[in-house]
């Protein structure tokens, strides 16, 4: 006897939902890093920024670009 949960539309419907919810979190998690990435940038000083090589005009570029990559 076949049951509800064992129909082909039902499991494809979980798939769709699982990779939908996998995505949503992967955004999130993604977000929050350049967030975080930023935030850190940010709290250093001039002199200390300078010493990294890094211009403060250029954090939210350099937090993005490792986050999710050079390439995107």
């Amino acid at each position: 006897m076949a049951t509800f949960a064992d129909t082909p539309v039902h499991s494809g419907l979980n798939i769709r939902f699982a990779d939908t919810l996998k995505s949503l979190v992967a955004r999130f998690q993604n977000n929050r890093r350049y967030r975080q990435t930023v935030n850190e940038l940010s709290a250093l000083s001039a002199y200390e920024l300078a010493d990294l090589g890094i211009h403060s005009s250029n954090i939210k570029r350099i937090a993005f670009d490792s986050t999710y990559g050079t390439n995107v």
